[in-house]
């Protein structure tokens, strides 16, 4: 399965999906945030995807459409939206069924990782 994580400047988050990272054998992993978030870093490859966070809701899920096309091989995706806000989060949920493609989402937790 592949693991879509939205991540933000708000580096608070970001052990969240470093751990959903480190703990998971993910066939793929892209990483959507901001500028700010390039500094994201895991104990695995990912795949960084640059938007611009502050765009209006229609527009940031076009640009996440466009910017994901192509990198998704599955019929079925991980998704953490442990960072972001909830424009953020329905901009990239909205994109994600668009392709279309099932959602399951992933948290870490003190018991391991669980489904949603």
């Amino acid at each position: 399965m592949e693991l879509v994580a939205l991540i933000s400047g708000e580096k608070e988050s970001w052990g969240q999906v470093a751990g959903l990272i480190k703990y998971e054998n993910w066939d793929n992993i892209l990483i959507i945030g901001d500028a700010s978030a390039k500094q994201f870093s895991a104990e695995k490859p990912f795949q960084f995807i640059q938007v611009d966070l502050s765009k209006r809701i229609k527009e940031l899920r076009d640009e996440i459409l466009a910017k994901l096309d192509g990198k998704i091989d599955g019929t079925e995706v991980a998704l953490s939206i442990a960072a972001g806000d909830g424009k953020q989060h329905m901009a990239l949920i909205s994109a994600l069924i668009n392709f279309p493609v099932g959602i399951r989402f992933a948290a870490l937790t003190k018991d391991g990782i669980i489904d949603l």
